[in-house]
């Protein structure tokens, strides 16, 4: 009877002497960068629809985006981004920005 209590008092004292280990503090990054330019693909090489163009661009940070001009190559998009009003043309054939200008400041 008395060897039963040797392995769960052994057991115990191994636990309470070992050292506890604790998960490093989580720490939480705030700087993300969605930032787009001149020559950013928005849809990996893929053709897009005026409707696909702007919801790339709201994925991307951008904010009351309006199309400006949908019926050629390029679509052409102004949207808010922060306190900045930006004009943003978007290849209809493969999603690459191509031109990217800074319109306003509220």
């Amino acid at each position: 009877m008395l060897r039963s209590w040797f392995l769960p008092l052994g057991l115990a004292v191994g636990l309470l002497a070992s050292p506890v280990a604790l998960p490093p503090e989580a720490i939480a990054q705030s700087s993300v960068n969605i930032d787009i330019s001149i020559g950013t693909n928005l849809n990996r090489g893929r053709g897009i629809s005026c409707n696909q163009g702007e919801r790339l661009l709201r994925n991307r940070g951008f904010r009351d985006v309006r199309r400006v001009d949908c019926r050629g190559r390029f679509f052409v998009y102004r949207a808010w981004r922060g306190n900045t009003r930006f004009e943003i043309a978007i290849r209809q054939r493969d999603g690459r920005v191509v031109d990217v200008r800074r319109i306003g400041r509220r």
